[in-house]
């Protein structure tokens, strides 16, 4: 018997990075509160890659409660040292996220959790680490005024797949991490667990 694939996320990178990868996944949203729940996690002082491995799996396991099969939660956080970057509210934020991180290495605490009848049956971390050259005013400016609002979906406010690629002197780290999703690791497991030929 063939088991189901869910994605609790509305990440569509995230949904598009495991349908070119072969893998059919219905995607559900797990609408949880994260801000409150980051904000909880912060206020106690839990790591930034402890906060994006808890809420990776509470996104799998609420959803993993009413879905059956193999549920999929993910979360990504930026580390610029002990500090949490969220997702920018607006453009202006945008510009901050890149005035901080120029010229500073940073961490992705990409985290993954697959629950299974409200259960984690697997998880993982990635923690590509990437080297955001020195860049000018003049350049920001540029950079966010051609990219725009999809600057304002991801944690660092630049897109690596497309003129992001210009922010860095250095990275360390897979792509598909770098992205949000550890893919490697969850294409080994999904085959460990018969969902995908071996």
């Amino acid at each position: 018997m063939s088991l189901d694939i869910v994605l609790a996320s509305g990440s569509e990178s995230r949904r598009r990075l495991l349908e070119s990868a072969g893998v059919e996944a219905a995607a559900v949203r797990p609408n949880v509160d994260e801000d409150a729940m980051k904000a909880g996690l912060r206020a106690e002082g839990v790591s930034v890659r402890d906060q994006a491995m808890r809420l990776a799996e509470l996104k799998s396991a609420k959803v993993s409660q009413r879905q059956p099969g193999l549920v999929i939660g993910g979360d990504q956080m930026l580390a610029l040292g002990d500090e949490a970057f969220d997702k920018p509210k607006d453009l202006d934020g945008a510009r901050d996220h890149l005035r901080k991180l120029s010229g500073k290495a940073h961490t992705l605490e990409t985290a993954i959790v697959v629950c299974e009848n409200g259960q984690p049956v697997w998880r993982h971390l990635a923690r590509p680490r990437l080297t955001m050259r020195s860049l000018s005013e003049e350049f920001i400016e540029d950079y966010v005024d051609k990219v725009g609002e999809p600057l304002l979906s991801t944690v660092g406010a630049y897109q690596l797949e497309g003129l992001g690629a210009q922010l860095f002197n250095k990275i360390e780290g897979d792509y598909f991490s770098i992205l949000g999703l550890p893919l490697l690791p969850l294409l080994d497991y999904l085959r460990i667990r018969g969902v995908l030929k071996t």
